[in-house]
């Protein structure tokens, strides 16, 4: 059984962040995920998912300069102390939430060189995971397809794998997002299955829209069911935008949340 966590960056956005938690809770989510949770103290944050009951799955380091087109630094050669300031101010926030996956993300490498990035990459996965290592949580590597983020370091599911086995730490994992594996990878019963113990973190919305996972190209019931047996036991993070308002948009979940 998925265990479902509403992605409160794209979700319930007709409120206020901080009023997104109740929101989520309200709707029968019992964990939730982010992106960015840096402009509001950790404390604000763990009040509402202390009074709600709420886990938080995953959120991710800081990226840089997200308005001009940064997505992350892991991988971009001579950012290597900015990168291990920004493990730091996500640790704080990791600790203050209770958060077991942290994700890391690699950023734009396009025109840089492909070892030097590589190399940059491992080295800065290394001090990450074990800055996180005491604390138990685990690194997070995401592909993202190359039609949403031109010249992103990663782009393919066993890549990330791969990269992640070259860390050789036991803390860093694939966060495996079903809506960029199906674009860039696709076959997704089988790549599940070669996967399969390699990701830590699985996320879903529609293909090609990114809307709810109940419309376009990908059978996510079928999906859901292969995870099961499997034996995946951990979230699964709804991260799509809603095509017609949060709640009016809820109905697949029930299966799954009730109600």
């Amino acid at each position: 059984m998925p265990r479902l966590a509403a992605n409160l960056t794209m979700m319930f956005t007709e409120v206020p962040f901080l009023d997104r938690f109740e929101a989520a809770a309200d709707n029968g989510f019992k964990a939730v995920e982010f992106l960015f949770p840096y402009e509001h103290r950790p404390e604000e944050i763990a009040e509402r998912i202390q009074r709600l009951r709420l886990e938080v799955a995953l959120f991710n380091m800081p990226p840089g300069d997200w308005t001009a087109g940064e997505r992350g630094m892991a991988a971009i050669p001579g950012r290597e102390a900015e990168f291990a300031r920004n493990a730091g101010i996500a640790l704080a926030y990791a600790r203050a939430l209770g958060v077991k996956r942290v994700h890391a993300m690699s950023g734009i490498t396009r025109g840089f060189d492909a070892d030097k990035c590589r190399n940059t990459f491992i080295a800065n996965m290394r001090t990450a995971c074990d800055m996180f290592a005491p604390d138990g949580i685990t690194i997070l590597v995401e592909a993202l397809n190359t039609r949403d983020v031109p010249g992103y370091f990663v782009a393919l599911q066993e890549e990330a794998a791969n990269l992640c086995a070259a860390v050789e730490r036991p803390n860093i994992a694939v966060q495996f997002d079903l809506y960029h594996a199906q674009i860039m990878d696709g076959d997704l019963t089988r790549l599940a299955e070669r996967l399969n113990g390699r990701f830590a973190h699985v996320q879903i919305a529609s293909v090609p829209e990114r809307h709810e996972p109940d419309t376009g190209e990908v059978d996510y019931g079928h999906m859901l069911g292969v995870l099961d047996r499997l034996g995946y036991e951990g979230f699964v993070g709804c991260e799509y935008n809603p095509r017609n308002g949060t709640v009016a948009g809820l109905g697949w979940t029930r299966p799954w949340l009730g109600g």
